[in-house]
């Protein structure tokens, strides 16, 4: 799992959501100074969850840190397969796709709380996730990134 953040794919994509964060909310995803490699070190190694999809019809979870392959007991294997509304149960799915379309139509949201579903069926409550889009350097739609530090089994 260490040289997850050293492929090329994943050093651009960490990019991407560090620009994109700063972007939408005008803050650093990290602090620090950091060269690309550094950056997706750092990203992938840090305390909080990191989690984003692609754009797809059923968007695919295309990445995920340290924390969030802990918090939802996947490989990155595993979680680079998964569908992201099956991070969610059934009957939170229609909230989740109001929160997608709100993101969407305002770049980000800075106050979600929500739950969600490991691998293994356990069920936790996160707070105060940021949710944001992903866009290229031109603006065009690159999926959606979420990040959080607190959350609870239930």
């Amino acid at each position: 799992m260490d040289a997850i953040w050293q492929s090329d794919s994943v050093v651009r994509h960490t990019q991407l959501l560090a620009r994109s964060f700063k972007h939408w909310t005008g803050n650093v995803l990290l602090t620090g100074l950091f060269n690309p490699l550094g950056l997706a070190k750092n990203v992938f190694e840090a305390p909080f969850v990191v989690v984003s999809h692609g754009t797809e019809a059923d968007p695919v979870l295309n990445y995920g840190n340290r924390a969030a392959l802990a918090l939802w007991e996947m490989s990155w294997e595993e979680l680079t397969r998964t569908p992201s509304r099956l991070t969610a149960e059934a009957p939170n799915r229609e909230e989740r796709a109001r929160l997608l379309d709100a993101v969407t139509r305002r770049g980000f949201i800075d106050d979600y709380s929500g739950v969600r579903i490991s691998r293994s069926g356990r069920r936790f409550r996160n707070s105060r996730a940021t949710v944001w889009n992903l866009i290229s350097e031109k603006g065009e739609p690159l999926g959606q990134a979420a990040t959080f530090s607190e959350w609870k089994f239930i």
